[in-house]
């Protein structure tokens, strides 16, 4: 099918509504591609990284793009975006793009344009002769730029602090973000609970940020703030139900031993607070993917339960993901990712040389994993399988 380049129609500065189907929602991406996309949109025939952060596509017609890939963070100022915008309309013809791992990137057309933006963004620095402001890297075996959640700026279920972890996390691992020394490409994510909008569920290294405490209940302003049945509907496990206080207010009761600590009640009752500083803490799990090379996509497992919520540097945090990166870049097989690692060595040996304890409690697998198997092809529909999903009341 035809890619619709007019469907939406273009925006005309002079006729602000001439050809608007709604004024809800951005432009018609066409419009931003460079020239080198457009003409050779559906014929790229292969892809190939030159160098870390430096990839090329070429198209059947012989035309090539180049892309320079830069770390990014997720929350930029306006100054750092203009600055951004100005480096874009001298090296690139205004064209810069984002992924969705907060990386920047610029496409051209040659490598000579190349050379001339990689000299440009190594000038620029957040003080003079302070960090790169732009550094080149995130590419093929190496450690791309870490995907998170937003921690204490924008969300209110936060345990931990995601910009500073992260922050702490990218100076340490900044040597593998800027080559491409490790057997394959480590993902690593980081969410600040166990909500998980950051992919923690399907990353190499992943970072959790856990309560450890129910919810407390404020019994006095819980009646006058809150709808309770939405504060009882929103309990996954069915831990909350309705109550009374002694003087007869209207308030809820929580079965502690069902309560996993998720913060959806919080979500819906600000009288049902359940963060605590001291308490909270930082989880690491390990293997995950999504890739179906050499082995199926698997879940991250837990792999270190505990690590203490020291913020703002998290020197725990930083030290144990090193200990595990470096146990994988000394022992893992060229290609192999961690999970693929793990899985040829085995679990128990990982952990020995990852010298991290194990118990029986780790690296559990998630319940309904044949269910969610179903979406790889390297899925086997066997009668086990079967009698798993059954014994689970998962569908059929």
């Amino acid at each position: 099918m035809a890619l619709s380049k007019d469907r939406l129609g273009r925006f005309n500065p002079d006729k602000h509504m001439e050809g608007r189907v709604t004024d809800i929602g951005p432009r018609h991406y066409w419009q931003f591609f460079p020239p080198v996309i457009q003409n050779n949109y559906g014929k790229w025939a292969y892809h190939e990284i030159l160098e870390p952060g430096v990839l090329v596509h070429v198209s059947e017609t012989g035309d090539k793009a180049f892309t320079v890939r830069c770390g990014g963070m997720r929350f930029m100022t306006v100054d750092f975006v203009r600055e951004l915008c100005d480096i874009a309309d001298r090296f690139s013809d205004g064209y810069v793009r984002f992924t969705t791992r907060n990386n920047i990137e610029f496409i051209v057309d040659s490598l000579e344009k190349v050379e001339a933006l990689k000299a440009e963004l190594a000038k620029h620095t957040f003080a003079i002769g302070g960090s790169l402001k732009f550094p080149v890297g995130g590419t093929g075996a190496g450690v791309t730029n870490i995907v998170h959640t937003q921690g204490f700026i924008h969300c209110h279920t936060a345990a931990v602090d995601a910009s500073s972890m992260v922050k702490a996390l990218m100076d340490g691992l900044f040597e593998h973000f800027t080559s491409m020394d490790l057997p394959a490409q480590v993902r690593v994510s980081m969410a600040c609970c166990l909500n998980m909008c950051g992919a923690v569920h399907c990353s190499d290294i992943a970072l959790l940020g856990y309560h450890r405490k129910p919810p407390a209940i404020d019994h006095e302003v819980l009646h006058k703030i809150c709808e309770i049945p939405l504060a009882i509907a929103s309990c996954p496990t069915a831990a909350i139900s309705p109550a009374k206080t002694e003087d007869g207010l209207k308030t809820v009761k929580l079965k502690v031993e069902r309560c996993m600590f998720c913060g959806n009640c919080y979500t819906m009752c600000p009288a049902l607070p359940l963060a605590d500083g001291q308490g909270d803490c930082v989880v690491m799990m390990a293997g995950g993917k999504v890739s179906n090379r050499i082995s199926m996509p698997t879940f991250s497992k837990v792999v270190i339960p505990y690590l203490p919520n020291n913020h703002p540097l998290f020197p725990e945090v930083v030290e144990a993901t090193k200990q595990v990166l470096n146990a994988y870049a000394a022992d893992a097989r060229k290609y192999e990712r961690i999970g693929d690692w793990a899985q040829r060595i085995g679990w128990e040996k990982f952990f020995e040389k990852c010298n991290l304890p194990f118990t029986e409690h780790l690296i559990d697998d998630y319940r309904l994993a044949y269910d969610t198997y179903r979406t790889s092809t390297q899925f086997k529909y066997t009668e086990a399988a079967w009698a798993v999903t059954r014994a689970a009341e998962g569908e059929e």
